[in-house]
């Protein structure tokens, strides 16, 4: 293939770019390795360049038989937690998934959950997007 080949081919597929600048950024991403039969609970910080609102809808991963998106409440000295549909990821803003508020919930963990694996997972958006980011597997007490 010739110079202007490649460039042709470039200029094609510019139109499957998106039609927004920046990115979807995910860091400190960990998963708490639990004794088998235990859920597992995964944090991380999503910051949010895109320029326009996202919405988290959902994750997966091939080590978790299931994988939700949760939220751990305390209200009039009750805590709580419950399942949530969907997380609004502000542009130029941000989420972080701790323990104590919004986490992953991994039920049916499988072996590779173990302290000092690295584990893939994949995040889901509202418009079909998806992010695949590794977490690190940290001990229950999360070291």
């Amino acid at each position: 293939m010739n110079v202007k080949q490649v460039i042709v081919c470039a200029a094609l597929l510019l139109p499957a770019v998106p039609s927004f600048a920046g990115s979807l950024n995910v860091r400190d991403a960990w998963i708490r390795a639990m004794p088998e039969g235990i859920p597992s609970g995964g944090y991380f910080t999503l910051h949010n360049d895109t320029g326009r609102d996202m919405v988290l809808t959902g994750a997966r991963a091939p080590d978790c038989g299931s994988l939700m998106l949760h939220k751990s409440e305390s209200t009039g000295g009750m805590s709580s937690m419950h399942h949530v549909d969907e997380v609004d990821v502000p542009a130029g803003g941000g989420v972080t998934f701790a323990p104590g508020g919004y986490h992953l919930m991994c039920m049916g963990a499988g072996p590779a959950i173990k302290p000092g694996a690295r584990v893939p997972v994949t995040l889901l958006f509202k418009d079909g997007s998806k992010i695949v980011t590794a977490f690190s597997v940290r001990d229950a007490a999360g070291k």
